[in-house]
């Protein structure tokens, strides 16, 4: 009988969705569950999201472009513009979700054995993706004691060797919920820039700051980390539309983004239902983010 892949069987079992089927065993039997464990909101959809998927009409659903279309990227990069984040069209790839963005952006800078540093906790997705190309998370610990913040940079240098390539952090933190500061990104980008490395920067839950007196920083917004910085997005929590699968990878440094077009060329195009539902939800009113926070 045919073994499958060693690749496959290093994979570990999402444990967020594992304990999935628990959950609706538990609401089977009529008891109420209180999800902990998956990031679905339990926030409507936008009303503009809803209006797009009623008049949606078409004569042939067709491929979009590999990029993305257009007119999509088009708005996205007013509405980086106003996270002070300076980009055009070129500058963005649309990926099927935000994990497809991950996993474009590991494959784009990373070869097999190369080393990803992570502070720790971290997004449990973020192992299953680098065991896939076979790439090391080395994690730096942060401490519940200072609420999370980031670990000191000599941490950070301790753990750098000839592999390591690249850093990634997520921002503000899922699972942690710490929000970096515009020193903190500043002092990884200039690590970055010292040792030579990448910076994979998860932003999907920018909009979620609940802190009157403090500010989400877009690693993009600094100065001088275009070649080293890359974006990952996605809709699925800003707008409560995770079922649309819709993230996107955003770059300035062309060798990265001529990499991850040839990856996103190969899966041919995102959905182009999803697409029109993303577009659709740029037109949402700030008072929506507001009744949210």
């Amino acid at each position: 009988m045919p073994k499958i892949s060693k690749i496959a069987e290093r994979v570990p079992e999402s444990p967020i969705r594992k304990l999935a089927p628990y959950a609706d065993a538990a609401k089977n039997k009529g008891i109420k569950v209180i999800h902990l464990n998956i990031g679905q909101p339990d926030i409507k959809t936008p009303i503009e999201i809803h209006a797009a998927i009623k008049n949606f009409e078409f004569d042939i659903l067709s491929y979009l472009p590999s990029e993305g279309s257009l007119s999509y990227r088009e708005k996205l990069a007013k509405y980086y513009a106003g996270k002070d984040v300076s980009v055009e069209a070129k500058d963005i790839i649309i990926t099927t979700g935000g994990s497809e963005a991950l996993v474009f952006a590991l494959f784009a800078t990373l070869d097999e054995g190369d080393e990803l540093i992570v502070p720790e906790p971290f997004y449990a997705n973020y192992s299953s993706f680098c065991t896939m190309g076979s790439f090391k998370i080395i994690p730096v610990t942060s401490q519940i004691e200072n609420n999370f913040a980031l670990p000191s940079i000599e941490e950070f240098e301790k753990k750098i060797t000839s592999k390591t390539k690249v850093i990634l952090i997520c921002n503000p933190n899922n699972p942690t919920g710490y929000l970096y500061t515009k020193n903190e990104l500043e002092t990884l980008k200039d690590l970055c820039i010292k040792h030579d490395l990448f910076i994979i920067v998860d932003e999907v839950y920018r909009e979620f700051v609940y802190d009157e007196n403090k500010k989400f920083i877009s690693i993009l917004s600094l100065e001088g980390i275009a070649e080293y910085a890359i974006l990952v997005d996605s809709i699925s929590k800003r707008y409560s539309a995770c079922g649309a699968r819709i993230g996107a990878i955003v770059c300035k440094n062309k060798e990265v983004m001529s990499a991850v077009l040839k990856f996103a060329q190969g899966r041919l195009s995102v959905p182009t239902f999803s697409e029109l539902v993303a577009e659709a939800a740029l037109e949402t009113k700030n008072d929506y983010f507001e009744n949210v926070i």
